[in-house]
This record gives structure tokens, C-alpha cells and sequence, in this order.
């Protein structure tokens, strides 16, 4: 005789299928490369940004609360929109307003700005060059898999929105 999946089992396995499958949530790639790159600069100091002065201090303070208010600006409207923040979860509505007219990926853009931000505050060098690697991920680990999803989920109402506005930038 079959038994049946506990129901709490069963909404844990629909909710997993109706996911973009990201390979890890999104704000630990940024906070990785901070993270290693204060372990390195500890071992290792290069010395680079020091050369930056009272300039890299402020350019990365100025980044870092510009990325802040771009990720903050992109939570706000997806909750706005009644969708799910955490791309783990199912997207309900597609955003399209506020800062989803400029990027299709605020909170991404806006906490890579933040961490870098962050880096050249405080004279962070190895932080900065693995930067670019976290980028990467970020693209193939996330991104590329959220559009996919969304293209499936929402069809031509995502495809017109991502023929009007840049993924990042």
C-alpha cells in the first residue's frame, strides 16, 4: 500500500519546483568576497587602495550608500508589487516600476556597488580584485537562472520587459 506525502512535504516539493534554482542566495556571494578578502588583506596586505587617501575613503563611502539605497529601492518595490523578495521562493508579479524601470536587477547591483563600496572605504585590495569572480557567480549562479524561470513563469510579458530594460546597468 502507497502512502502519501505528508502535506507539509507535499507544499515543500510544489514550492521547490516553482523556483529559479539560484545556486546560493544572492548576498552571501558579496559578503564572501568581503569576508575573504579581509581573511587575505590580514595575510597578505597589498596596499593598493592606501594609495587612494581621503579619495578611495570617500568614493567608497559614497558607493557604498548609493548601493544601499539601489538594493534598498529594489526591496521595496517588489514588496510594493506583492511579490516574494528571496528568490528562492516563487515570484507572484513581475516588477516593472521605480528602479525596475532602470535594472532589472537592483538588489544586485545595488549590493555589489555596497561591498565594493565597502572595500574602497576601508583599503580592502584583496576584496576588490576577487570582486570581479563574485560578479561572475552572480551572473551564472543567479541571474541567468532567474531569467530563465521568469521566462518560463511569465512568457512574453518578461521577454517585453527584458527588451526594454538593461539587466544591470
Amino acid at each position: 500500500m502507497q502512502t502519501l506525502p505528508s502535506s507539509g512535504t507535499f507544499l515543500a516539493k510544489a514550492a521547490e519546483r516553482d523556483s529559479p534554482g539560484v545556486l546560493l542566495f544572492p548576498p552571501l556571494i558579496p559578503l564572501a568576497m568581503l569576508a575573504v578578502g579581509v581573511v587575505l588583506q590580514w595575510l597578505a596586505p597589498l596596499g593598493w587602495s592606501t594609495h587612494l587617501g581621503a579619495w578611495g575613503f570617500g568614493c567608497g563611502l559614497l558607493l557604498a550608500l548609493g548601493g544601499l539605497v539601489v538594493a534598498l529601492l529594489g526591496v521595496k518595490a517588489l514588496r510594493r508589487r506583492g511579490t516574494n523578495v528571496r528568490p528562492m521562493l516563487p515570484t507572484l508579479a513581475i516588477a516593472t516600476d521605480g528602479i525596475f524601470a532602470w535594472t532589472r536587477n537592483p538588489m544586485y547591483v545595488g549590493g555589489i556597488a555596497l561591498s565594493v563600496g565597502i572595500a574602497l572605504t576601508l583599503g580592502l585590495d584583496w576584496a576588490l580584485l576577487l570582486h570581479p569572480f563574485g560578479c561572475v557567480l552572480l551572473h551564472y549562479g543567479v541571474v541567468l537562472r532567474e531569467e530563465r524561470y521568469l521566462t518560463g513563469k511569465f512568457g512574453d510579458e518578461y521577454r517585453r520587459y527584458q527588451a526594454t530594460v538593461r539587466r544591470y546597468l
